[in-house]
């Protein structure tokens, strides 16, 4: 495996110092294809079948352009991604004869299909809104297949990627700068943070062993806390994966779609959604809401869109009736919002700023909260159980977890929300200096105080490429060193958005 990825970089290095468009995108394309071989040929067939046949179906949309051509594109897509990933557990279900779990049991889900198969949906949708996008078949592989994104996103738009990979590259010091705290950014969130969020200061009393190996029962702060805990701890795996995949791509001068965007700061759960899993969550904006959204103009119908949306989009995650409930949950708490601002419009309810700016985001972090139990349980009796417990005054008395998770769970918040802080604060800083007519510092007074950290803080951040980069590189091979010296205790987890 290791040998594979290192041959995929060599290519994906040389691939950029050709001249030949073509050339270079050929080179690219052969990296793709060898970087996700790692999984199996059978896979890359399916990967390979599914670009043709989204590439063929976007030129016969485009000489026929009616909804009927779309829809049955759309069909096929559904039906090869419904193979794949909604068949076996549909078959486990309503089994009752031996082939039906054999069956099951042979048909594998190729890696990606899900974020691969709805760049190839956003790609038809698109031609049948007649963007102006012709992509060769070269290209068009090459997006299906584009070896960064190929695994887990973010899921990509052919507008946005085929204009960069028809550039011709430039080197650039700023990539270079901002590809390498990406990447690091993310393999310590991934491999340090989310893993210490799994497995816990001591193993086994993570985040993981509160869902999994409950014996006495939780109490309702349990609830609330894995709730957090899992939250954070989906942010550290999901969003470290989406830095290293930008960052690497951003060293060769592609810039992919953001994935998040500090969500844990939002004050309405409607702002939420554009924070987090923003690739998809615009796809779902985009291509389901929207359009359905505009079905009807009954005024309650975008209600019921919210719902549906919001269902698919658990769906989405796997047939399984806690994805579901997480769904239509979410559904819920936006047409709860929503009814909850007109409210607030009609009777006119007013609070000082501040607090009301406090209240918002505080019910919206427990109440986005709240749902991850429905995300992360075993099963949906277990999280019907969970969810309960919450709302049962009496059970607000009991702990069940140890006490290092506790302390866990709390160091997590307040670190977060520090440095999120901090970090607001010195780009607020660097903003003011960067604004400043002279732009030079030093600065006198307690104004240039700031304007000097701005100043530090925008000097050190550009250059980040010679100074922070190889000091966190060792630091973090050290932290691999430690963990791979204790893999006989914890087992590192893979990202958990491969298993989508």
């Amino acid at each position: 495996m290791f040998a594979i990825v290192g041959v995929v970089l060599v290519l994906w290095i040389v691939a950029w110092t050709l001249p030949s468009m073509r050339a270079r995108q050929a080179l690219l394309l052969l990296a793709s294809y060898l970087f996700y071989s790692i999984w199996g040929l059978r896979f890359l067939a399916i990967l390979v079948a599914s670009s043709l046949l989204n590439f063929t179906w976007g030129a016969v949309l485009r000489r026929r352009m009616t909804s009927g051509c779309l829809w049955l594109g759309v069909g096929l897509n559904i039906v090869l991604l419904g193979f794949f990933k909604y068949l076996p557990p549909i078959l486990e279900t309503i089994g009752t004869s031996s082939w039906h779990l054999d069956l099951a049991r042979h048909i594998l889900m190729p890696v990606g299909i899900s974020f691969w198969t709805f760049q190839g949906l956003s790609y038809l949708f698109d031609t049948y809104r007649e963007e102006e996008m012709e992509p060769s078949l070269l290209e068009f592989c090459l997006y299906m297949a584009f070896w960064p994104v190929v695994f887990a996103g973010p899921v990509c738009r052919m507008p946005e990627m085929l204009p960069q990979f028809r550039r011709q590259p430039v080197f650039s010091w700023s990539d270079v700068s901002e590809g390498s705290l990406r990447l690091i950014q993310g393999v310590f969130m991934k491999m340090f943070l989310a893993q210490l969020l799994v497995s816990g200061l001591v193993a086994g009393q993570g985040v993981g062993a509160g869902f999994d190996q409950m014996k006495s029962g939780w109490g309702a702060l349990d609830i609330w806390l894995l709730g957090i805990g899992f939250g954070f701890l989906l942010f550290f795996d999901f969003a470290g994966y989406s830095n290293i995949v930008i960052g690497t791509a951003r060293l060769f001068g592609i810039q992919l779609p953001e994935n998040f965007d500090r969500p844990f700061v939002s004050k309405t759960p409607s702002i939420f959604w554009t924070r987090w899993h923003m690739s998809l969550s615009s796809w779902i904006r985009d291509y389901v809401f929207v359009p359905l959204a505009a079905a009807s103009r009954n005024r309650r119908w975008p209600y019921a869109v919210f719902i549906i949306a919001m269902t698919l989009f658990g769906l989405w995650h796997a047939a399984k009736w806690t994805f579901i409930l997480w769904g239509i949950y979410h559904g819920l708490v936006l047409v709860m919002h929503r009814l909850g601002q007109q409210l607030k419009r009609k009777q006119q309810l007013t609070m000082p700023p501040r607090l009301g700016a406090f209240l918002a985001w505080a019910a919206t972090f427990l109440v986005v909260s709240l749902g991850w139990v429905f995300f992360r349980a075993n099963s949906l009796t277990e999280a019907l159980t969970m969810f309960g417990t919450v709302f049962n005054p009496a059970a607000y008395g009991h702990l069940g977890m140890p006490r290092n998770f506790y302390i866990l769970i709390l160091i997590t918040i307040v670190a977060y929300f520090a440095y999120d802080g901090a970090r607001s604060i010195l780009l607020s800083w660097a903003g003011a200096y960067k604004a400043t007519s002279s732009g030079a510092w030093p600065v006198s007074g307690l104004e240039g105080l700031r304007l000097n950290a701005g100043g530090l803080f925008n000097f050190f951040h550009d250059s980040l490429w010679w100074w922070f980069a190889p000091t966190v590189a060792i630091l973090t091979a050290f932290i691999g060193i430690a963990m791979y010296q204790q893999s006989a205790v914890i087992s590192v987890t893979p990202f958990i958005y491969t298993l989508f």
